[in-house]
C-alpha cells in the first residue's frame, strides 16, 4: 500500500506524485497566461477589460463540471486512464486557443479548457495522496499544490520571453503550453494504477456497496456543502491576490501602480517564489500542527500584510508585499490537497474533493469582474484590500469550525473512511 511508514518514495509513487505536479502546473500556466495577456487580447480583438475577465469566469464555471465528468469516471475505472484522456484533451484545447480569431471562438475554447482544468487537479490530487505515505502527506500536499504558483511563474517567465524581449504576439504564449503537458503525459504514461482504488473497488463489490450510496449518506452531504463553501472562501482569497494583480501593476488608471510591462512581470515572478516557498513550509508544518493549524496560520498571516500589498508605491515595496501575502495565502492552501482527500471517502475520492474545490471555484468565478468593477469605483487598492481580508477572515473562520482527518489511513474500510467517522 501507498500508505507505509517508509519516508522514501519508490519510483511508481515519484512518477504519480511528479506527473500530478506538472499536470497542474500546466493547467496554472495556461490559465494565469491568460491573466497576464488580457490586457493586449482586449485590444486586439476590440473588447472591454470588463468583457475579458469573463474569460477567466467563464473557464472556473466549468472546472467543477469537468471534475465530475472525469472523476466519476475515474472512481468507476481507476485514476490512470481517465487522468490521460484528461491531459491530452485540456493540451490540445490550450493550443488551438493561440489560433482564436475573435473573441468569442476564444471564449469557447477557455470554456473547454475549463473542462480539462476541472478534471486535473482531483484526479492528480486523488492520485498522488494515495500513494504517498500517510504522515508526509502534508509535506507533498504542499509541494502539489506549490505547481499552482510554479505555473503561474513559468508563465510569467513566457511572458518576459516572448513579449518583453522577442516582441511577439500574445498568441506564442498559448502555443508554448503544449510543451508540459506533452512531458506530463510521458511521465504519467508509466504510473501505475492505485492501490488504493483497487482495493476500494473490490470491497464495494464484496459489499454490494454503490458509489451512490456512500455520496447520499447525510454526513457525506454536509461535508460535502461545507467544503465547497470552505473553497469558495480560499479560492476568494487565491483569485483575489492574483487575477487583477498584473493590471494593478501596470495600469495607469484608478490608482494602479503604473509600471511598466517587464517590472510588473518580474514582480509577479517574484511573487510566486514566495508562494512557493510558503507552500513549502506550512504544507510541511500541517503534518505536524494538523491541516486546521496550518491554513489559520496562513489565513491570519494574510492580514497584517494587505496594506503593503495593496497601497505600497514603489516597485521594491510592491514586491515585498506580493512576495510576503503570496507566501501566507498559498502556504494557507498547501493543506487543501491532503486535507479535501483525507476528508473524501474512498469509494468517491475521484470526485469528492475536485467537485468541491471546483464549485467553490464557481462561486469565486465572479472575483475578477468584482475586483475589475470596484476599482473602477475605488482604486485597484481598495478593492484589492476588501476582497482579501474579507476572505482571509471567512477562511480562518470556517477552518476553525471544521473538521480534519490528518493522516487518516486510506486502507480502512471505504464506506466509512473517513468521512463517516470523523
Amino acid at each position: 500500500m501507498a500508505t507505509t511508514s517508509s519516508d522514501k518514495l519508490d519510483s511508481d509513487q515519484r512518477s504519480a506524485f511528479v506527473a500530478s505536479y506538472l499536470g497542474w502546473t500546466m493547467d496554472a500556466f495556461d490559465y494565469f497566461i491568460l491573466v497576464l495577456v488580457y490586457k493586449e487580447i482586449a485590444d486586439d480583438f476590440g473588447v472591454s477589460l470588463e468583457k475579458m475577465a469573463y474569460l477567466t469566469t467563464v473557464t472556473l464555471v466549468m472546472r467543477p463540471v469537468g471534475a465530475y465528468l472525469f472523476g466519476i469516471w475515474a472512481d468507476k475505472v481507476g485514476r490512470r486512464t481517465p487522468l490521460i484522456v484528461d491531459v491530452c484533451f485540456y493540451s490540445v484545447v490550450g493550443f488551438c486557443c493561440a489560433f482564436a480569431p475573435n473573441y468569442w471562438v476564444l471564449f469557447a475554447l477557455r470554456l473547454l479548457y475549463g473542462l480539462g482544468m476541472g478534471g486535473e487537479w482531483g484526479l492528480g490530487a486523488a492520485l498522488s495522496m494515495e500513494k504517498v505515505p500517510a504522515h508526509r502527506r502534508g509535506f507533498f500536499s504542499g509541494i502539489l499544490q506549490g505547481g499552482y504558483a510554479g505555473g503561474y511563474l513559468l508563465a510569467s517567465v513566457a511572458f518576459l520571453l516572448v513579449h518583453s524581449w522577442l516582441g511577439l504576439s500574445w498568441r506564442w504564449l498559448f502555443a508554448l503550453s503544449l510543451l508540459p503537458a506533452l512531458v506530463s503525459l510521458i511521465i504519467r504514461m508509466n504510473v501505475s494504477e492505485s492501490q488504493v482504488w483497487v482495493s476500494t473497488k473490490a470491497t464495494l463489490e464484496r459489499n454490494n456497496t454503490s458509489v451512490r450510496t456512500v455520496f447520499l449518506n447525510p454526513k457525506v452531504l454536509r461535508r460535502f456543502v461545507f467544503l465547497v463553501i470552505l473553497m469558495a472562501a480560499f479560492n476568494f482569497l487565491s483569485h483575489g491576490t492574483q487575477d487583477i494583480y498584473p493590471t494593478f501593476l501596470k495600469s495607469d488608471e484608478n490608482r494602479g501602480a503604473g509600471l511598466d510591462a517587464t517590472t510588473a512581470t518580474w514582480i509577479a515572478v517574484l511573487y510566486n517564489v514566495g508562494a512557493i516557498i510558503g507552500g513549502f513550509i506550512l504544507g510541511w508544518a500541517s503534518d505536524r500542527i494538523g491541516r486546521k493549524g496550518a491554513i489559520i496560520v496562513g489565513a491570519v498571516l494574510t492580514l497584517p500584510i494587505i496594506p503593503i500589498f495593496a497601497y505600497s508605491t514603489t516597485a521594491g515595496m510592491l514586491c515585498l508585499g506580493s512576495f510576503l501575502i503570496q507566501a501566507a495565502t498559498q502556504g494557507a492552501w498547501a493543506a487543501v490537497p491532503a486535507h479535501l482527500s483525507e476528508m473524501s471517502p474512498n469509494a468517491i475520492r475521484g470526485f469528492y474533493p475536485g467537485v468541491t474545490y471546483q464549485l467553490g471555484n464557481v462561486i469565486a468565478a465572479l472575483n475578477l469582474p468584482l475586483q475589475q468593477h470596484l476599482s473602477e469605483k475605488w482604486g485597484y487598492p481598495m478593492a484589492l484590500s476588501v476582497t482579501v481580508a474579507a476572505a482571509a477572515v471567512v477562511v480562518a473562520v470556517l477552518t476553525a469550525v471544521g473538521s480534519q482527518a490528518t493522516a487518516v489511513d486510506f486502507t480502512d474500510d471505504p464506506d466509512r473512511a473517513p468521512a463517516l467517522t470523523r
